[in-house]
């Protein structure tokens, strides 16, 4: 396939309003596609050119890209930067003095060698780097048509804005084999096990959907997380789990760790690839268990090397990042708790009930006051006593609460079920647990704010049943000076000029500016109201005269929301959902 053709698509995708249109668009360029081009079409559709577990930095910043296409087109920067101004958007810049420059085109290149010069970009490094990228960047748009160019440098700056998720993809594979959405559930579990979307596609591909049901996890691929309902009454949390086991509930990272050959990787939730930040624990991972290939997971906690007791989570917090690492884990040392076994020796262990998944843990970490990794403990759940006492306890530990888990419950990645229940301490709010919220935009900001560029942020909830995000409240208090300005900036690497199509907003609620699905925001709130501003659990019927719509049914609305902290390690689909906060709306009511 030609990238010109692939482009085609984009342009079609990126200007089509309906999602039932988008998938179908989609299901005709992956019909189209072979089997070797299909996994790097997706990965392209991502803006990536390989999976999202996998570490690939284009290193690239829209002066580097003006750089480029100056140096492809014989153009004076500032030409570009004018144009820029005019578009707000570097592709659209470009394609418009492309299409003057017809002539300059020389090749029509197909996707596979665009792949092939983009991974080029990311693997050049060291002295010359810089100019070397330019080079590539700008060869590249040499040879591709204006449309071709208007996607192809939005890639490596992070700005491709085609506006859908991996589930309309996976929506949209179904189309391909049956021209509806009948397959999407074996599909979609096929890739909670290995989110792997090009590995997906290629092996619908090549089997025509069949052999999904035996997909089974790979070392080095991570597996999205299972979750946990929310209960806070001791006695329906006995009733769920009779038998079950208790743990603690910390306050760290959720981290998943794989090994094989010498070799461990961790991944955080959003699976990202974070072993660099956590070197103590990849390597207490290898020295402290033996194993031929493991996947497993567990919390890493920070604590006080001189008292042995855990930090909380602001203090834990500060092990993330890029630099200085080495300095900060003398400061802050980690303890990796562990608390299930996913793979073991070349076998899957997603089937067997947890009971014999401890076991085999246990009979792999010897917990040691000087090991790094250790098992969480357990207890069982034989009364709501038991119960009622191991939440205490936990508290006057100062952790965040319980975890309650069946004893036969299986390993379901990324559902939430009752296989696995937290219970959290209470607050002072009416609202006893907080609320994981996408970032949907903002406002500009007024007064004291103005010199931040921003007021006020747009929040929701995913709802599965629409696969869409809907509001919950905007935020303008609780962030102090350096947040609001670390918040704009991560909102404007990800700003669109329109609404994305996965967004359901009341016109009352709109923002000066959107930004893509990507920031997640812990949010803490005095009561969860009702409000027909917002969209999120609302109803709406036809009016008496049958011109409109009218609201039948409130949506939920966050009543004197703030910020908790940053999810950094959650991604827009592990945000929490329409039917958790209606359950929260419920409990606080009862």
């Amino acid at each position: 396939m030609k990238f010109s053709r692939l482009a085609h698509y984009f342009d079609l995708i990126e200007n089509t309003p309906s999602r039932l249109e988008m998938t179908r668009h989609l299901a005709k360029l992956f019909t189209e596609a072979s089997a070797l081009e299909i996994g790097p079409i997706l990965y392209l559709l991502q803006g990536r050119i390989v999976p999202l577990y996998v570490t690939a930095e284009f290193n690239m910043g829209e002066k580097m890209v003006i750089q480029a296409a100056a140096q492809a087109m014989g153009q004076e920067k500032g030409t570009f930067e004018m144009l820029f101004k005019k578009h707000g958007d570097i592709g659209s810049a470009i394609e418009e003095l492309k299409q003057y420059q017809a002539s300059l085109i020389s090749h029509d290149l197909s996707v596979l060698e665009v792949c092939s010069k983009l991974r080029a970009i990311v693997e050049a490094s060291g002295p010359g780097s810089v100019e070397k990228k330019v080079s590539l960047l700008s060869s590249l748009i040499q040879d591709l048509d204006s449309l071709s160019c208007r996607y192809v440098v939005r890639i490596p700056i992070n700005k491709l804005r085609l506006g859908f998720s991996d589930m309309t993809i996976l929506d949209a594979f179904s189309w391909m084999l049956k021209q509806d959405k009948s397959m999407r559930g074996v599909i979609e579990k096929a890739y909670h096990v290995r989110p792997d979307i090009g590995f997906i596609g290629e092996l619908l591909k090549k089997h025509k959907g069949k052999g999904l049901e035996n997909v089974t996890p790979a070392i080095f691929t991570p597996i999205l997380m299972m979750r946990a309902e929310r209960l806070s009454d001791p006695s329906q949390i006995f009733e769920k789990s009779k038998n079950g086991f208790i743990e603690p509930k910390y306050d760290g990272f959720r981290l998943q760790a794989h090994g094989k050959d010498g070799v461990v990787k961790l991944f955080s939730r959003s699976l990202e690839d974070v072993t660099h930040m956590y070197p103590d624990v990849a390597g207490a991972v290898l020295h402290e268990l033996k194993f031929k290939d493991i996947i497993f997971e567990g919390e890493a906690i920070g604590f006080n090397p001189k008292t042995g007791k855990l930090l909380p989570f602001q203090e834990t917090v500060q092990r993330k990042r890029k630099y200085d690492i080495e300095e900060k884990i003398k400061e802050i040392p980690l303890k990796f708790v562990a608390f299930d076994l996913l793979f073991l020796n070349g076998s899957s262990r997603l089937e067997t009930p947890l009971e014999e998944r401890r076991s085999q843990l246990t009979d792999l970490i010897k917990n040691t006051k000087t090991a790094t990794v250790n098992l969480a403990p357990e207890v069982r759940v034989t009364s709501v006593e038991i119960v009622k006492k191991q939440f205490e306890k936990s508290i006057r530990d100062n952790l965040e609460g319980i975890m309650i888990k069946k004893h036969d419950g299986t390993y379901q990645p990324n559902a939430r079920n009752w296989n696995w229940i937290k219970y959290k301490k209470s607050y002072a709010s009416r609202v006893d647990d907080t609320i994981d919220c996408l970032v949907m935009g903002y406002d500009s900001g007024q007064g004291k704010r103005s010199g931040f560029g921003i007021g006020a942020l747009l929040v929701g909830v995913y709802d599965a049943e629409s696969d869409d995000f809907k509001t919950v409240c905007k935020i303008g208090t609780g962030l102090t000076d350096e947040e609001w300005k670390l918040i704009r900036v991560m909102c404007d690497k990800f700003k669109t000029p329109k609404k994305p199509i996965q967004y359901d907003v009341d016109k009352m609620m709109n923002v000066d500016v959107w930004v893509k699905p990507s920031i997640v925001l812990e949010i803490r709130s005095d009561e969860i109201t009702r409000s027909p501003t917002h969209t999120a659990g609302r109803v709406l019927q036809k009016t008496k005269s049958g011109g409109g719509m009218e609201v039948k049914t409130a949506g939920f609305a966050l009543r004197f929301p703030r910020l908790e902290k940053l999810r950094e390690d959650k991604r827009p689909d592990d945000v929490t959902t329409v039917l958790e906060v209606a359950s929260l709306f419920n409990l606080q009511n009862k």
